[in-house]
C-alpha cells in the first residue's frame, strides 16, 4: 500500500497540488565557460582553481598562526609551491591520458601541443600533491621551519581546494560519471558526450550522468571538516594531518574514479587513478600508524633553527626558549645581587672593598 492510497481520498487528491513537479528532475550544465574581458579570456575553469588557492592559502595562514608560525611565512612558501604544483599536477595528468596527446587519435585538439593547454582543463591531483610538497620544501628551507608543520597546516585548505577546482570540471563539462537515472543526474551537451566504452557508441543525447564532480567536491568538504575535527581534538602533529588527508582523500577517490567513464590508462582492468588512490591509500595508513607511535603529540615548534637565526624575521622577532638552560650559566646573565638593585661584585672587587675596609678602621684606631 502507498502513501497516497493509505490517505482519505480528499488529501490524497489534493497532496499533488501541493508538490513541485519533480524534487530535482537534474543537474544542468552551465551553458558558457568562457567569457571575455575586452581580449583577454576568463576561463571558468582557471578562476575555479584561483578560487581555491586563494581559500587555501587562507585557511593555511590562520591554522599556521595557531601553531606558532608568522601568517607571512604562508605566502613566502607558496610562491614556490604553487606554480611546483601546477606544473606536477600537469604533467601527472598527460602522463596518465597519453592517447589523448600523443595516441594515433588525438582528442586534445590534434596537436601534441595542447599538453600545454593548461587553461582547457586537466590538473592530477597526485602530481600537483608530489611536485607541489617539493616546491614546499624549497620555500621551508629559505624560512627555516619544518616542512611536516607546514603540510599539517595546509591539509585542510588542499581539500577545500580540491572542491572548489571541481567547479571547473562543472563548467567544462567533464570527467562525468557514467549514465543513470537518479533525480541528481547531470545533463551534458552533445558535443561534450563521449562514447559508451562497451559499445564505442556516443551516448545519445538527453542521457543523465552521476555528477562525479559533485560526489568529489561533497567528498572533499566533509572531509575538510573531519580532519579540522580530529586536529582539534587530539592535536596532530609531524605531519599526521597531512597524511590523514591522504588516506581519507583517497577512500573517496577509489569509489568516485570507478563510476567515470572518461578515457583513461588502464592496468589490470583498473584505471590508473583507482590503483595509485590504493596503493598511496595504503602507504598513508601505513606512515600514520608510525607517526602515531613515534610522536604521539604536537611538536612544541614549527621552527628548524632560532628566530634570531633567520634573516627573514626581523629585528623585532622573539628568541626561541633555551631548553637546555645555557643562558643560566652564562655570568653575564647573572641576576643582580637580592635587595640592592645592583650589579654582583667579581672577586676582584671583593677584595679590593676589603682592603680599603681595613685600611679605614686601621686609621680609625690611630
Amino acid at each position: 500500500m502507498t502513501l497516497l492510497t493509505a490517505l482519505p481520498a480528499s488529501l490524497s487528491v489534493e497532496l499533488p497540488a501541493l508538490l513541485p513537479a519533480a524534487v530535482v528532475a537534474e543537474i544542468p550544465s552551465p551553458t558558457e565557460h568562457t567569457w571575455f574581458l575586452g581580449i583577454f579570456p576568463l576561463r571558468a575553469y582557471a578562476l575555479a582553481i584561483l578560487a581555491g588557492i586563494v581559500v587555501a592559502l587562507w585557511m593555511t595562514a590562520r591554522r599556521w598562526k595557531a601553531r606558532g608560525g608568522r601568517p607571512e611565512d604562508v605566502l613566502d612558501i607558496a610562491f614556490w609551491a604553487v606554480p611546483f604544483g601546477i606544473v606536477g599536477g600537469r604533467i601527472y595528468h598527460v602522463l596518465s591520458s597519453p592517447d589523448r596527446y600523443f595516441g594515433e587519435n588525438f582528442s586534445g585538439g590534434g596537436e601534441p601541443i595542447t599538453a600545454l593547454y593548461v587553461w582547457e582543463g586537466g590538473l592530477g591531483i597526485w602530481g600537483a600533491v608530489a611536485f607541489g610538497a617539493v616546491g614546499a620544501w624549497l620555500g621551508c628551507r629559505q624560512k627555516g621551519v619544518r616542512l611536516s608543520s607546514f603540510a599539517d597546516a595546509v591539509a585542510p585548505g588542499l581539500l577545500v581546494a580540491q572542491a572548489v577546482g571541481r567547479l571547473g570540471n562543472w563548467f567544462n563539462q567533464e570527467l562525468y560519471g557514467r549514465p543513470t537515472e537518479l533525480p541528481w543526474g547531470l545533463r551534458i551537451d552533445a558535443e561534450y558526450l563521449v562514447s559508451n566504452p562497451a559499445t564505442g557508441v556516443a551516448y545519445p543525447e538527453g542521457t543523465l550522468f552521476h555528477p562525479t564532480f559533485l560526489y568529489e567536491l561533497l567528498w572533499c568538504l566533509v572531509m575538510a571538516g573531519l580532519l579540522l575535527f580530529l586536529d582539534r581534538r587530539f592535536k596532530l602533529g609531524h605531519g599526521r594531518v597531512f597524511w590523514a588527508y591522504v588516506l581519507l582523500y583517497t577512500l573517496g577517490r577509489v569509489w568516485i574514479e570507478m563510476l567515470r567513464i572518461d578515457d583513461a590508462e588502464l592496468v589490470l582492468g583498473l584505471r590508473l587513478n583507482v590503483w595509485t588512490s590504493i596503493l598511496l591509500g595504503l602507504v598513508a595508513l601505513v606512515v600514520s600508524v608510525v607517526l602515531a607511535r613515534k610522536f604521539p603529540t604536537r611538536e612544541e615548534s614549527v621552527r628548524l633553527r632560532p628566530a634570531g637565526d633567520d634573516p627573514s624575521a626581523g629585528p623585532g622577532a622573539d628568541p626561541e626558549p633555551d631548553p637546555a638552560g645555557e643562558r643560566a650559566s652564562d655570568p653575564a646573565s647573572e641576576p643582580a645581587s637580592e635587595g640592592t638593585g645592583e650589579a654582583a661584585a667579581s672577586p676582584e672587587e671583593e677584595k679590593t672593598a676589603a682592603v680599603e675596609e681595613s685600611d679605614a678602621d686601621t686609621s680609625a684606631r690611630t
